[in-house]
């Protein structure tokens, strides 16, 4: 769909396996960005995304409302084409050091001007039925994204902690009944090993699944903050079932312990064709 993809440096994939995380100015073609806009404006207009403010603590705050929703890419044929096709599963296989990759879900992440709600810190593996240490999750804004309108926050070298943290509500700090895991510390934002992230419609940001991160609310009146984040797997991540955690129609036929291989289920994405 365009000219020779934007594939990260040495130095930005050992960034990315030192500190958990990495972001790649202009990595995103703007055509791609303008094939999955639409996808997210459906969601966002339609049913395909859940209201979260309506599980903050204390119910939502703000003028604006922060919806997500995931699995967008098996029903809307633009944002499959931008989980499938676009150049962001070459540069997972870069940065992870996989021979292969596939693709475990997307979503959606908006958050309307004046949205009150903070996305506590949490780590994604644990709410993915899944075990290894291949696993990636890319997040391309479509909007300009700074403190004020909700950037994201990193703990640097946190997937290296060897910890597991309770997965939560992600707009509160409830935990999912049942589900495994340690409480998420408290996070210094002022700390050295936290790095916030302004971005730009072009610019990915990449991040370890082990590596915990969370993001603010959106105070600006004016600036949206939407954002498509994909999560892709490499050779070493085996099905790991989790107490707690619902069972989607499309995991139902996955097996406990096995590798990821080319199914309705999990899609090879890399390499091209195999």
């Amino acid at each position: 769909m365009s000219a020779t993809p934007r594939m990260p440096t040495a130095e930005e994939v050992e960034a990315y396996r030192r500190d958990g995380v990495v972001v790649l100015r202009g990595a995103v073609p703007p055509e791609w960005l303008e094939r999955v806009e639409p996808a997210v404006q459906r969601a966002w207009e339609g049913d395909g995304t859940a209201d979260l403010s309506e599980m903050a603590d204390g119910g939502a705050g703000g003028s604006g409302r922060f919806r997500a929703g995931t699995d967008h890419w098996r029903t809307d044929p633009d944002a499959k084409a931008f989980a499938l096709e676009s150049p962001l599963a070459g540069i997972a296989a870069a940065l992870m050091g996989s021979r292969s990759v596939w693709l475990w879900e997307d979503s959606f992440l908006i958050k309307a001007p004046g949205t009150a709600e903070d996305t506590r810190f949490h780590q994604d593996l644990p709410y993915f039925h899944l075990t290894g240490t291949q696993l990636a999750t890319f997040w391309a804004p479509l909007d300009v994204v700074t403190a004020q309108t909700g950037a994201l926050r990193f703990v640097k070298g946190s997937h290296l902690w060897g910890r597991e943290f309770t997965p939560t509500m992600f707009v509160s700090d409830d935990p999912i009944t049942g589900a495994p895991g340690e409480a998420v510390p408290q996070i210094d934002l002022d700390g050295p090993d936290v790095m916030c992230v302004d971005m730009e419609p072009g610019d990915l940001s990449i991040h370890d699944a082990r590596t915990l991160h969370g993001a603010g609310p959106n105070t600006s009146s004016t600036q949206w903050r939407r954002a498509v984040s994909v999560r892709y797997c490499g050779d070493d991540v085996r099905v790991a079932f989790r107490p707690g955690l619902p069972v989607s129609p499309f995991q139902v036929v996955l097996t406990e312990g096995e590798a990821l291989s080319d199914n309705a289920s999990t899609p090879q994405v890399w390499p091209r064709g195999a």
